[in-house]
Order: structure tokens, then sequence, then C-alpha cells
């Protein structure tokens, strides 16, 4: 059932918009992008260019008295062949700042990717609403968050009450990189990806640049952060560089260097955190890369490579953690406000043992939960480095 009594139609402009980067008209309404175009202009594979522009962390924010909330939306989906399809994106709408009520868009499109082959099949489809109703009738703000795992045209907005953009909250911009654990991987919905709890317990606005199976010191990406307004930083390395593996532990040291580099170009005060890897046991001391298993119907990861070649300079969490550790130390030096943290503190073996990875690398909704916690309690807590300090 539609808003009925005339209904008010809103664009989709980018100034309702939280946590994108860039916006792109198609042909069918809005789309938002985690990275600006110059930056997707240099990127060299379809995996990137899915991720960045799935919107893990955007958001419309709005001020309205409506009870009644439609937003046409058109939908790309992903799935694996030889999988059971994906469960449609969840939409989350919160009601100054609580979730309220959640939705979802069936129909859409669906890009069927083969893992053996990386070949991608674009299946068309059409587009459709999420309809969020029974609202308290008072003045509130609104966010809708966007699917993680789903890129999303945004269409139209149709409420039974005017809107506004939401006012600036004042609060502190938190700009988070990470791989596809940081983007979502696994997590129920928008709002549960662990960046996104860690922010609400942080009481920060996120910019979520979490890229699944794309965390690879990209100059552009470096760059990207060194433009971004933010009051806070963070960068969780290792995990796609090691089961990507797409460098030597020579090519390592100087790619964080220059990240971190190129990021103080921008933010030469700001806090900067350096977060190493989860605890993932097939990647401890094996190097990559990673090979999807398919056995029992489901995909687990393995990793291929030798242990032996460590010595010649194959990368594995292990060596990279040690080498984040020593390149901290060295540049915190001159750089009181850059930080790190070992992501085994995160989740490490004890959480691997009450909430092990389903997939061997990503966690499941609580692993999410878990991550967010502790990456709040250490970083935005008392005495961690995102901790708000006295004037």
């Amino acid at each position: 059932m539609s808003i009925e009594h005339d209904p008010i139609t809103t664009p989709v402009t980018a100034d309702i918009l939280r946590g994108a980067l860039d916006v792109e008209r198609t042909a069918h309404g809005l789309l938002p992008h985690r990275l600006p175009a110059w930056a997707r202009r240099q990127i060299p594979d379809g995996q990137l260019a899915m991720a960045e522009a799935q919107p893990s962390g955007v958001r419309l924010a709005f001020r309205t008295r409506a009870t009644t909330v439609e937003l046409d939306a058109l939908p790309t989906k992903r799935a694996y062949r030889g999988l059971p399809a994906p469960a449609d994106g969840v939409y989350d709408l919160l009601v100054d700042g609580r979730l309220t009520a959640q939705a979802t868009v069936s129909g859409g499109n669906v890009r069927v990717i083969d893992m053996a082959t990386q070949s991608v099949e674009l299946r068309e489809g059409p587009a459709g609403t999420a309809r969020f109703a029974d609202l308290p009738a008072r003045d509130k703000d609104v966010e809708i968050w966007l699917p993680h795992t789903e890129i999303t045209e945004l269409i139209s907005l149709r409420t039974d009450a005017p809107i506004e953009p939401a006012p600036d909250s004042g609060r502190r911009v938190w700009l988070h990189h990470g791989s596809s654990i940081s983007h979502g991987s696994n997590a129920a919905h928008p709002t549960a990806v662990w960046p996104a709890l860690a922010a609400a317990r942080g009481g920060v606005e996120l910019i979520n640049l979490g890229f699944g199976g794309s965390a690879m010191l990209d100059p552009f990406t470096a760059r990207t952060m060194r433009d971004t307004p933010a009051d806070l930083i963070s960068v969780k390395i290792g995990i796609n560089i090691v089961n990507g593996d797409v460098m030597r532990l020579r090519a390592f040291t100087p790619a964080v260097h220059g990240f971190l580099d190129t990021i103080r170009e921008g933010h030469p005060a700001t806090p900067l955190l350096v977060v190493s890897s989860i605890l993932c046991p097939v990647q401890e001391d094996t190097p990559g890369p990673l090979a999807p298993d398919f056995e029992g119907g489901t995909v687990r990861f393995k990793a291929t490579g030798d242990p032996a070649e460590r010595a010649a300079g194959r990368l594995t969490l292990n060596i990279v953690r040690d080498e984040l550790a020593r390149i901290v130390r060295q540049r915190a030096a001159d750089d009181p406000n850059l930080h790190y943290l070992d992501g085994r503190d995160l989740y490490g073996e004890a959480d691997y043992a009450e909430l092990p990875l389903p997939d061997e690398v990503h966690p499941d909704p609580a692993g999410h939960r878990r991550i967010g916690e502790n990456f709040a309690r250490l970083v935005f807590g008392a005495g961690g480095p995102f901790a708000v300090t006295a004037a």
C-alpha cells in the first residue's frame, strides 16, 4: 500500500546523503559512491568497482514529521554461480538515532559471479520500494541506512509530510578504511556492520571506506583519504594483501609508509590509527593466495601458499602485524598522533573459539558485534587514541 492523500515527492540529492564521497546521475536516479570519480577511473578491476559502489555506511539523513516514508530504488545484487541466491539487502531506518524499522527491495539487477573464472553475468530487473510506516507523528531526525551488500540507485523519496536535510550533528567525523570485514561481509544489516556499531558507541559520524577484497594500499585510496575532511582516521591493513598474495615484504614496507605519508599530507596532526588483521587461522602463518572451497554447498577459504617461502619475503598475517607494529613505532617518534592496534585485540583466539569464522575468513553477525564493541572500548573509550579529551 502506498502513501495516500497527496504524497510529497522529494528528489534524492547529495545534501541528504551522509557517508558518500561522490554521487553519479544515472538513467534511473542517483548512485552514491564511496570513491570520487577521479579515483574510480584508476580502479584496476571489477572487484573494487563493485565494492566502492556498495553503500556501506551511506545513509539518507533528514528531519520530518512524516509517519510514512517510501524510498524507490533500483538495487544491483550480487550472487555466486552454484550457490543459493542471497537474501535481499536490508534498509535500516533510525529515528533519533534508534533503529526503528527495516525494509527490503525485491527484484532489481543481479550480477552473477563465477568464482572459478571471475566472469560476470548481469541479469536486469525492476526497481522496487522500501516502505516504512507508523513512524512517530512528531518532529524527528530520520536516517535510512542503505544495504551494505547491494549497489543502490536512489530514484525518489515519498513522505506524508515535508522533509528537510538533517542539521549538522556536531559530532566528530571518523574516516575508516579496511577490507571486506570493515565493508560488512556477513553482517545482518547495515547498522550491524562493525564500524557502524563502533561509531554509534563512540558518538561519531562514520565514513566507511571498507572495500571488500580491496584494502590493497592503493595510492588513489590514500589520496582520497588525504582530501576527505575528518577528525579521526583509521586504516586496517593486512588481510587483503596476504590473501591476494599481491606483495612481498620488500614492497609492503615502503607501500605502508607511502600510504601513511599521503594521508598525513592532508591530515598532519589528526589522530591516525593503524590496525592489523583480526585472527584468521588459515592465514596466520601460511601465505596466500586464498582459494575458495565449495565442498558441502557453502564457500570456505583455504590458503594455498607455502610457509617455507616466508624467508623469501612471502607475507603472512603474523609477518604483517610485526612489520606494521615496527613501522608505527618508528614513525611515532616524530608523530605522536599515530597509533597502532593489534587486530587480535578486536578478535583473537578466545573469540575464535566462541565465535568461529563461518568461512574461515569473515566473522558472522555476532563476530561483527564483538569487534565493534571491542573497538569502541579500546579506541573510543577512556585512554584510547580516539577518546574525547578535556579542553
